[in-house]
């Protein structure tokens, strides 16, 4: 811009007073115009949620992330990416006009809540326990009777309410709940599918208990976020799914190709 303005300064200098006080109130609805757009700007928060959100060495990364940082070039708009526990996350995109916050389960009760930008994953949530826990269950109706932990805010607590869990155990983070599962101070853990193999990579003495639910993976906008800017990204979104980057980035993190079912 600034070499821009002056090159055409330059050669405005030429053409008399009259003529540059006309070119210059011609062009006041342009110069407007890119003021607004560069004023433009969101603030994206998410969590420590491998594969879709988490540091690596210091290094931010992940499937959802990744696609975040895409979507955005070419967006005239200046943009932060900040990860945090997700209740302060999720509550943020609530109330801050600039805010959208990622990776966000798009479930019913939260629809009208946000705008949206999606799908940036498919993935489906299982129940673990503790490997040597000394049950095996198969449904929400066994699950119940059991003490079961997850985040604040996180769409499990919502869920877990509405299907009669009652001995519910709230923590500000994941990790915070994964200790108290493998302490024994919770039977069960509701967690991401993906996130679930990584832990048994890892080592984690964890065990499969049953699928919980299947959800769509989505960037949710405070409803004040211009629709222009959401129309941008969900357009940069649609691309990245098109020409194939998104299955890549989902390879990349040892994810499945996902296909949109809706």
């Amino acid at each position: 811009m600034t070499h821009k303005h002056a090159a055409t300064g330059q050669f405005l200098n030429r053409f008399s007073i009259p003529i540059l006080a006309s070119i210059i109130l011609l062009n006041l609805p342009l110069l407007a115009h890119e003021t607004v757009r560069a004023e433009d700007r969101i603030q994206f928060t998410t969590e420590d949620y491998p594969p879709y959100n988490f540091m690596d060495a210091g290094t931010p990364k992940g499937a959802g992330y990744d696609q975040v940082k895409l979507l955005m070039e070419g967006i005239p708009a200046d943009y932060t990416i900040e990860m945090m526990p997700w209740a302060r996350a999720y509550a943020l995109a609530q109330s801050d006009p600039q805010t959208c916050v990622f990776t966000t389960a798009h479930i019913p009760e939260r629809d009208a809540l946000f705008k949206w930008i999606e799908p940036l994953a498919f993935d489906r949530n299982i129940v673990m326990s503790r490997a040597d826990w000394p049950h095996q269950i198969h449904s929400i109706k066994e699950a119940r009777q059991y003490s079961i932990g997850t985040q604040r805010n996180d769409f499990t607590q919502n869920f877990l309410e509405r299907n009669g869990f009652t001995d519910i155990d709230l923590a500000a983070n994941l990790e915070l709940t994964i200790h108290k599962l493998e302490s024994g101070r919770i039977d069960l853990m509701p967690i991401s599918e993906k996130f679930y193999q990584k832990l048994v990579k890892e080592g984690h003495p964890v065990k499969q208990q049953f699928v919980l639910t299947e959800q769509k993976f989505a960037i949710a906008c405070n409803k004040d976020v211009p629709d222009r800017l959401i129309e941008k990204m969900q357009a940069n979104l649609n691309r990245l799914i098109a020409n194939g980057t998104q299955a890549k980035i989902f390879k990349t993190y040892g994810l499945m190709q996902q296909q949109n079912t809706n």
